[in-house]
């Protein structure tokens, strides 16, 4: 009973920001660098995490999104592995997109988002549902968007970052760019480590995590040049190397380690006169890791892959309210490994795209077709409505059917891998009601996701582990995101909200999916006092507050077998004795929650960090 008390507090607070206005943190600002994104993403929810918002987090993509969108994540302890379900879905099935490039692993299928640094990217975008006709394999619960920005104006910015915590946290950056009417160029270099030795409470007993430390060092680059006022090339580099140990359950197990190195390059060529852009885009990826089984030595198991991606994009302004625009995709990836064949794979791909705005109607269409020896892939598609029924209210539609490729793994794996495999598809339907009023904005979206062909790896009649298209799957729920903003003389008030619940369960045995809470909500409340003396410029505080349900961890549901409900607060204030100054102190789970999103993985208590900024 008390349980449920506290689940119907904190979502009756949460319905009490519906109705609410966005944010300026989180206006949607259009980036070259994905250009399909915001044009034909219109019937679909999208949210931007800006700049300001992610320096409030660690530099780790889990905690900013876990605590800014209604994103469960598994984490095998703090830093460790952290894996997404996304309305429900598998973290194979939901999509990381570099300045429009899908760079999903092509040897697991997933990207580890432990493994990005939040620090490097100028903005951040959760795109929800299905988004495969525009970005490929995996786009299935939902699409995360790293980006960059190329402008071409007068500037020569500086910004250092630094950020001290508990457990020898450090987390450094450092960020610069210079532009003119024709140039320009940009870096951003980060570090962030730990020793990560938090304590917990294990049945009764206080645990310190060991083994848990780690570090990672990245480096984001960018150049632009414009030829004249139709010719502009681009350039972004993205390099990551990172190490970091897994924290044990038991101090009597063998301390292993996990060391990734990757490397993203891309390069882009842009004609653009009247009604017509042409982009060519030539991109090359590389992903390697090696894994210790016994960090005392220095034998290890490894895998590596790399992937030559050329795209090119022709779009067509038909008239102010109407644009068509055509892809072509040619990717070609090769993959090794200790336990790997190697071998490698080419997948061609063709999209059309139609965006229309008749009066009150909006519409977008989009098709795509793959052609690869490895696998039947299916015609995929997407459609979706828009219609402003009122000035404040808007009502969208959309369906799609959406996939996921086999993954290197799953072919290729000595002994295990499976050539037959097809590809998992998935047919979704989404509808939303938007309400925008001067000071607020409120969204409620219903999901529904009927899944086929699910990749599940179990064991055969000889006990050997292989993958096979086994599971038909079921998520259906609804989301809830506000927004409010006003000003009382020198004070600003903001409270943000997201709100979703998720049944997501098996259709072969009517269970639900482990590590999928049927409820998770996320607040926000921030006050930002301007004074009018000239002693501080500017104070800010805010509180966090993330409410997780119970979830299953094992497929036959057990009600023994259950992770128990958590809600952690976080505290901030900061400080801005200049204008381009930022002082910062965050006090994380505030209440000292003992909480676990993977079983027997627990989280630290209450911890600190301070940080500073400045612009220069």
């Amino acid at each position: 009973m008390h349980k449920a008390l506290r689940i119907l507090l904190f979502i009756c607070f949460t319905w009490t920001i519906y109705g609410q206005q966005q944010p300026a943190e989180l206006d949607t600002i259009v980036l070259n660098a994905d250009r399909l994104l915001v044009p034909f993403s219109k019937t679909q929810t999208t949210t931007t995490l800006t700049d300001s918002i992610s320096k409030r987090q660690s530099a780790l993509l889990t905690d900013l999104l876990r605590f800014n969108s209604t994103i469960f994540f598994k984490e095998n302890s703090r830093g460790g592995v952290s894996s997404p379900s996304f309305r429900g879905t598998t973290a194979q099935q939901t999509a990381v997109i570099w300045n429009g490039i899908n760079i999903n692993s092509q040897l697991n299928g997933q990207t580890d988002f432990n493994t990005l640094n939040t620090r490097n990217f100028e903005e951040i975008t959760v795109r929800y549902g299905g988004g495969s006709v525009i970005y490929g394999s995996g786009a299935i619960g939902g699409t995360i968007h790293l980006n960059d920005k190329i402008e071409f104006k007068n500037q020569f910015s500086n910004e250092l970052f630094g950020n001290i915590g508990s457990f020898n946290t450090q987390d450094y950056g450092y960020k610069t760019s210079y532009a003119n009417s024709k140039l320009y160029a940009g870096i951003a270099v980060s570090r962030q480590s730990s020793d990560n030795d938090y304590t917990y409470d294990f049945r009764g007993q206080e645990r310190t995590n060991l083994n848990g430390q780690f570090d990672n060092f990245s480096v984001n680059s960018q150049l632009g040049y414009k030829l004249n006022n139709y010719h502009t090339f681009k350039y972004y580099n993205y390099f990551f190397d990172g190490s970091r140990n897994f924290s044990l359950i038991n101090p009597s197990e063998i301390p292993s380690k996990y060391e990734d190195y990757n490397t993203r390059n891309l390069l882009e060529w842009e004609f653009k006169k009247k009604a017509v852009t042409s982009v060519l885009r030539a991109a090359y990826l590389t992903e390697r890791y090696r894994f210790y089984g016994n960090v005392d030595r220095d034998s290890y198991s490894s895998g590596n892959s790399q992937s030559w991606i050329g795209n090119y994009q022709f779009n067509l302004k038909i008239n102010t309210n109407t644009q068509a625009r055509f892809v072509a995709d040619l990717n070609h990836t090769s993959g090794a490994g200790s336990n790997l064949e190697n071998r490698d794979r080419t997948i061609g791909s063709f999209s059309f795209l139609l965006n229309q705005r008749l009066n009150k109607w909006y519409y977008e269409i989009g098709s795509r077709l793959e052609t690869t020896k490895d696998y039947d892939s299916p015609l995929l598609f997407n459609v979706g409505i828009s219609y402003r029924l009122f000035d404040f209210y808007t009502i969208n539609i959309n369906g799609s059917r959406n996939y996921r490729i086999p993954t290197f793994n799953d072919l290729y794996w000595i002994g295990a891998g499976n050539s037959e495999l097809n590809p998992e598809q998935s047919y979704q339907l989404e509808m939303g009601h938007s309400f925008d009023f001067e000071n607020s904005n409120f969204k409620i979206t219903g999901f529904y996701y009927d899944i086929s062909n699910m990749i599940r790896w179990v064991p055969n009649s000889s006990a050997i582990w292989r993958p096979i298209n086994t599971d038909q799957v079921v998520s259906y729920g609804l989301e809830f995101q506000a927004n409010y903003i006003t000003r009382w003389n020198n004070i600003n008030f903001k409270l943000n909200g997201n709100y979703a619940y998720t049944n997501s369960t098996n259709r072969l045995t009517d269970k639900q999916l482990i590590y999928v809470p049927y409820h998770k909500a996320t607040n926000s409340f921030h006050i930002n006092f301007k004074p009018s003396a000239n002693k501080l410029h500017e104070i800010n505080t805010y509180v966090q507050t993330m409410y997780v349900g119970e979830v299953f961890f094992q497929s036959d549901n057990n009600p023994e077998a259950v992770l128990d409900s958590y809600l952690v607060s976080n505290l901030g204030m900061e400080f801005l004795p200049r204008k381009n100054w930022t002082i910062g102190l965050r006090v994380l789970n505030l209440f000292k929650v003992n909480y676990q999103s993977v079983n027997n993985r627990f989280m630290p208590g209450i911890n600190y960090n301070f940080y500073l900024n400045l612009n220069f």
